[in-house]
């Protein structure tokens, strides 16, 4: 099981460690609940250093990004992320990642953990066919990095005492390569998982420690606090981001899953599963993944069943969570299309006993503007 940059920081401060994607990974600090809430109203960070990072670069990287992602490479320019999908080539996905473009022959892709070797043998598959050479022009470089997530609405604030060049007006899903309290370099990206604003920080594995300790001490007045997957997975659902593996995988496509939005149709566009995929955004899908609120006390989990007004089985759970903010059961699940539109009454089957809900479009947790 490999550690990383940031394993003695989270035993020394009591966090429950927990075997995830073949790393050993912080659960929870002071808990969940205070962790989520404390990302909502200040400041949490991540250790996501187990996240996968690949290079690409060469006179064939952006033809081979076209190809293999479901968005449009054409659409970034220097220093945008776009998110998108591996296609597998029989309509499922492979992987959600991010794409990040340095310039016109230099991206970076940033794929989930549990993924890593497969995502990896399906890029290098495919590399030689634009030119790439394995090993040089794609580069698996996730053993190099580590990436903390600093998320909330006070991120911002904490980091731009660290940086000397403005970075809280910066774009979201925008990333810029700068100094860091003192570690020269440096990927500074808007980007992140929890809906609650903020960046993300590529370092080498070296700086890490450096790192930490300078955010820790920067975000102490404003409350800053360390936060493991647990909250980082509450934070996720209570947005509707997928989950690779629990609201998306190898058997589920990129439009019924919500994603036709990066799932770019243009004819400049010729990606794997392209027709097939367009055939589905033009007829429809059987099912489709929707979002939903309980109506009644309850919490959905992973694979309940999802019913009609009529007790029929239309479907599952593949997400489920009690909201921290919002003191109600939530939850992501693939339901038949004709119950999928907003504001639908559906009924979840928890421990035989069916619970009203309703659908709704995400995000779940709509924050209160003040």
């Amino acid at each position: 099981m490999k550690n990383t940059a940031f394993t003695d920081f989270h035993m020394k401060l009591g966090a429950r460690m927990q075997p995830f994607a073949g790393f050993n990974m912080p659960v929870e600090y002071s808990g969940i609940n205070d962790e989520h809430i404390t990302v909502r109203e200040k400041a949490g960070v991540f250790d996501v250093s187990h996240m996968g990072e690949f290079r690409v670069k060469g006179p064939g990287a952006a033809g081979f990004l076209q190809y293999i992602t479901t968005n449009d490479i054409t659409r970034l320019t220097d220093g945008m992320v776009q998110y998108s999908c591996f296609p597998n080539g029989k309509g499922g996905i492979i992987d959600d990642l991010l794409v990040y473009r340095f310039s016109q022959e230099n991206f970076m892709l940033v794929v989930n953990a549990a993924n890593i070797e497969k995502d990896w043998n399906w890029c290098a598959g495919h590399a030689g066919e634009h030119g790439l050479a394995v090993g040089t022009d794609l580069y698996n470089a996730s053993d190099e990095i580590s990436l903390l997530a600093v998320q909330g609405p006070h991120a911002l604030r904490v980091m731009q005492k660290l940086i000397d060049e403005p970075v809280e007006d910066m774009k979201f899903h925008t990333f810029r390569e700068l100094s860091i309290a003192g570690i020269k370099k440096a990927v500074f990206s808007t980007t992140g998982y929890t809906g609650a604003g903020g960046c993300e920080i590529y370092v080498a594995n070296e700086d890490g420690p450096a790192l930490w300790n300078a955010i820790f001490e920067a975000g102490r007045e404003f409350g800053i606090k360390p936060a493991g997957l647990g909250a980082r997975d509450t934070l996720r659902l209570e947005m509707g981001f997928c989950l690779y593996g629990n609201d998306i995988d190898e058997t589920t496509s990129p439009i019924e899953a919500g994603l036709g939005w990066i799932t770019k149709f243009t004819d400049n566009n010729e990606f794997i599963d392209k027709e097939l995929l367009l055939k589905q955004k033009k007829e429809g899908t059987h099912r489709k993944l929707v979002g939903f609120i309980l109506r009644e006390r309850g919490i959905p989990r992973l694979h309940y069943e999802i019913a009609d007004n009529d007790h029929n089985i239309i479907g599952n759970v593949t997400s489920g969570t009690m909201s921290p903010m919002m003191k109600t059961g939530i939850g992501m699940g693939y339901v038949k299309s004709a119950f999928a539109r907003e504001g639908t009454e559906i009924n979840i089957l928890i421990r035989n006993k069916s619970i009203r809900a309703e659908v709704v479009r995400p995000p779940l947790y709509k924050e209160k503007k003040h």
